[in-house]
């Protein structure tokens, strides 16, 4: 079944990537329909959308969803992300993350959906023995969350092999900016990620920002990261869409830049972007902070046809400070 003849699921697609991912398949003539309990996202990111509210812990309310709509295929954002609170609040990260994808995948079984595309994470490869990162790395994620997104990705395999039931698993190194038009863009609360953290110091809603650790073993101490256009990520999702379209096996993609920017440089990058000057504060290093994640994004390229196309981190960076100017949250 061609998914473009059947409404297309976006769960948690009042999120960040999310929502980008509903602007992209309506603009490539997608039917949407997307799920979110609004734990997190917000429903001013999708206002001309089919949305119904409710969990994937809910199995009364996906059983009475898939009865009511026909859905081709079922994209998964829908999981809680913070990799410090999976440490202290494991439980709410199986509940969410594994729980929750279990309870979606059974709903999918019995409704004969067989196309999931499935927000996974480079956390999955913990502390990395090389770098750039390819899909033959192992895998020894050092936190509950990126145990629960490699626990899902293994059950994942299961479910193709006994029920058909054909999925992209896609890891995300670092999402960041927003849509260059400025209408959708990060906000998380409390919001964990740098480049935002560092704009919201540059807009005086934060007095400092701390760098957690500036004697790793990499050029200038501080970690080095893989940041990657939130939009890039979405294509690499519609692409996967197309792939499964095709009938193609599961299959599982490192999603990067193969670029790294270490901390340092991303302040740097703020601070030319923003014309400012930001207070930073030097702080020991925190526990499960890998000293560098970049991507080898050779097998998504070659599987999907997929490049990033905005790789310029200052890029990045003004499209993430746009829509932080024209969204003060505080």
């Amino acid at each position: 079944m061609n998914s473009h003849n059947t409404l297309i699921c976006v769960i948690g697609g009042a999120g960040y990537i999310g929502s980008h991912m509903v602007a992209l398949l309506q603009a490539n003539g997608y039917s949407v329909v997307v799920i979110d309990d609004l734990s997190t996202g917000f429903l001013t990111s999708i206002p001309k959308v089919l949305f119904e509210q409710g969990s994937i812990l809910d199995k009364e309310f996906l059983a009475d969803f898939f009865t009511r709509y026909n859905i081709g295929a079922v994209f998964h954002f829908a999981s809680s992300i913070q990799v410090g609170e999976s440490v202290s609040n494991p439980r709410k990260y199986y509940k969410n993350n594994l729980i929750g994808t279990i309870s979606l995948l059974d709903q999918m079984v019995e409704s004969k959906v067989s196309k999931l595309i499935f927000s996974s994470t480079a956390a999955i490869f913990g502390s990395p023995d090389y770098t750039p990162i390819d899909e033959l790395h192992p895998r020894r994620p050092l936190s509950p969350y990126g145990r629960s997104k490699l626990f899902v990705e293994e059950i994942l395999a299961d479910y193709e092999t006994a029920y058909n039931l054909r999925s992209v698993s896609l890891r995300y190194f670092n999402a960041a900016g927003a849509s260059p038009c400025g209408q959708l863009g990060e906000r998380h609360f409390p919001e964990t990620h740098l480049i935002p953290l560092l704009l919201q110091c540059a807009a005086n809603r934060s007095p400092s920002f701390s760098i957690f650790g500036n004697d790793y073993d990499t050029a200038d101490g501080t970690c080095v990261r893989d940041y990657i256009h939130v939009e890039d990520l979405c294509r690499a999702h519609l692409l996967s869409l197309s792939y499964l379209d095709k009938d193609n096996p599961s299959a599982a993609f490192n999603l990067g830049t193969g670029v790294g920017h270490s901390v340092s440089e991303v302040v740097s990058a703020v601070e030319d972007v923003t014309r400012s000057k930001l207070n930073i504060q030097i702080k020991p290093r925190r526990p499960g902070d890998p000293a560098s994640l970049v991507a080898d994004g050779k097998k998504a390229n070659l599987a999907l046809g997929w490049m990033p196309t905005r790789v310029d981190l200052k890029e990045i960076i003004a499209h993430a400070w746009a829509w932080e100017q024209k969204h003060p949250w505080i």
